[in-house]
């Protein structure tokens, strides 16, 4: 009968707990909600992204005022000639540039637009290191091995720099009004056209139109991709062959970092300066209500040349490479520091 059949089910219910096997599935206690759970992976992604964003921003914009005044002699190197087409005046030294600026503007003057420097040096940085990591686990389809095996067949090399190119141009996409106004802040000297961003971004938007604050977008991106690309390859692979030489380090020695981090930026600033001094030149069209020169990007390169020579496509060179000696070593380094600091928990560069 069916009350029978319920006794026997108790009991068997009862001789299992008495032996050990525990209660019945039904009985056993519910863990949290599938939703409960998902969400709380989610906020712990999203904190955890949070923490990557912080960290890059940190080592961009501490690298940045580090390296200011150099930034801002570079800037003027590559941008002496433009509106003179007697190419008879010498070019000035960078001491008697620096000096020049100090002279007529005061020591204050080399961090001229520094605070606009780090409003796109911040977000820029935040986005660069985390698309490279996360450029890389989708190339590698690994979350945290980097050194695993190539998807495609392209390489370690291959995909670092695919990863680093793909990140330069997001973040560049992503920040370039900004890097526009920094540099038209930059380059003036005594009072200026422009008053701050703010005010920089109005006139611009004023004078020129939207299409002004992206004059020269295209040929950032021709020379960022490579040169993020060329950095972080270039980096990770130092980095890579120093941890394998000691293995009895968990992490770089601080002098191994910053070397490693020299290097590629030189090497990175070689292979790509003449495609960043025509960016800057393209970027100062119509600055200050000034008449535009060139026609695009081909135009400019060969105006360039006929105007100033091939030694013209390295202008700056030199500050160039005192700047960014110091400025992407302290950056990766920062960025190493800062992701330990904030005890981040997804993504590493290596």
């Amino acid at each position: 009968s069916t009350p029978r059949r319920r006794r026997r089910v108790r009991m068997a219910h009862v001789h299992r707990e008495v032996d050990g096997g525990g209660p019945p599935p039904s009985a056993s206690p519910a863990g949290p909600p599938a939703s409960a759970r998902c969400a709380a992976t989610h906020k712990e992604a999203a904190w955890d992204t949070a923490k990557l964003l912080a960290a890059g921003g940190v080592a961009g914009s501490f690298s940045k005022t580090c390296t200011a005044p150099l930034a801002r002699l570079t800037i003027l190197y590559q941008v002496q000639g433009m509106h003179d087409t007697r190419m008879a005046k010498p070019r000035l030294h960078m001491g008697e540039l620096l000096a020049r600026i100090v002279r007529e503007e005061g020591a204050r003057a080399l961090w001229k637009g520094n605070g606009v420097t780090i409003v796109h040096r911040f977000p820029y940085a935040a986005v660069n290191f985390f698309a490279y990591e996360k450029f890389t686990r989708m190339l590698t389809n690994h979350d945290e091995d980097f050194d695993g095996p190539p998807p495609g067949g392209y390489g370690l090399a291959g995909r670092r720099l695919l990863a680093g190119g793909a990140a330069g141009a997001t973040a560049c996409s992503v920040t370039y009004p900004l890097d526009l106004i920094r540099t038209r802040l930059a380059v003036q000297r005594g009072k200026g056209y422009y008053k701050g961003m703010a005010h920089a971004f109005g006139r611009i938007l004023g004078d020129e139109g939207v299409r002004g604050l992206y004059r020269g977008l295209a040929a950032t991106l021709v020379g960022v991709a490579p040169c993020i690309a060329i950095n972080f390859a270039t980096y990770e692979t130092l980095r890579a062959k120093w941890m394998h030489a000691h293995p009895e380090f968990n992490a770089p020695t601080v002098g191994a970092s910053l070397a490693a981090g020299s290097v590629a930026g030189m090497v990175s600033s070689t292979a790509t300066f003449p495609l960043d001094l025509l960016r800057r030149r393209l970027q100062l069209e119509g600055a200050g209500g000034q008449k535009r020169r060139y026609n695009g990007y081909l135009h400019a390169l060969r105006t360039l040349i006929q105007h100033e020579g091939f030694r013209g496509l390295y202008a700056g060179i030199v500050p160039e490479y005192v700047k960014v000696i110091p400025g992407v070593a302290i950056s990766f380094y920062t960025y190493e520091m800062a992701k330990r600091m904030f005890n981040c928990e997804q993504g590493h560069i290596r």
